[in-house]
């Protein structure tokens, strides 16, 4: 049966009015994942919970066995590693992970730290878009540091700092550059992370 020049006019106007009347389910189902995703370590961290209960969610104490070496280019001569057991890839958009950083005397610096890979970045307060683009910045924060008896401490000031403004944050560019930001997208899984670790750099990554 086919169809008259009138009526597929008719049958192409109902089917577009049909979708926009979906249209607002999906962006409050959209939304409403969002807020819950959001709603994660971070939350909870700047909110009122203690220090206490806070710990119970942070990753165990780094040990020997578990770390993982990788390049952070030739701005220091200090060694890099990753524990892997302490990499969360979050629901937030967040890869969280256990940085360890030792000196050619051998001191230890251990940090846990969170990135967020390409956010919509703002420079001197103002946020950077045009039309419906926006200028990608990865960013670090800082959560915890680790002590001598091997328990984590608070930093007294948390917050998104963006790796390219920073020189110290070196080993963090090359983390988000080559293992958990190729390409400015998240690793998908812990796993992924951790393979690109082992390999040296993330497939992704355009040689």
């Amino acid at each position: 049966m086919s169809l008259k020049p009138g009526q597929i006019n008719r049958t192409l106007l109902i089917f577009i009015m049909k979708n926009m009347l979906l249209l607002p389910c999906f962006l409050l189902l959209a939304a409403c994942a969002h807020q819950k995703a959001s709603q994660g370590f971070d939350s909870e961290f700047d909110g009122g919970k203690t220090w206490a209960e806070l710990q119970r969610q942070l990753p165990a104490y780094p040990k020997a066995g578990n770390l993982l070496p990788f390049d952070a280019g030739p701005a220091s001569e200090n060694l890099h590693y990753i524990d892997a057991p302490s990499i969360v890839v979050g629901e937030d958009g967040i890869v969280r992970y256990t940085l360890i950083i030792e000196s050619p005397a051998g001191a230890m610096n251990i940090s846990y730290e969170g990135m967020r890979c390409a956010t919509g970045g703002a420079r001197d307060g103002e946020r950077l878009q045009i039309l419906i683009f926006k200028f990608h910045i990865t960013e670090k924060r800082l959560y915890a540091i680790g002590r001598d008896d091997k328990t984590w401490m608070r930093v007294r000031t948390s917050k998104w700092e963006e790796l390219e403004d920073i020189p110290q944050h070196y080993a963090q560019r090359a983390l988000a550059r080559y293992f958990f930001c190729p390409a400015n997208v998240i690793v998908r899984d812990e796993e992924e992370a951790i393979q690109a670790l082992k390999m040296g750099s993330h497939p992704r990554v355009l040689q």
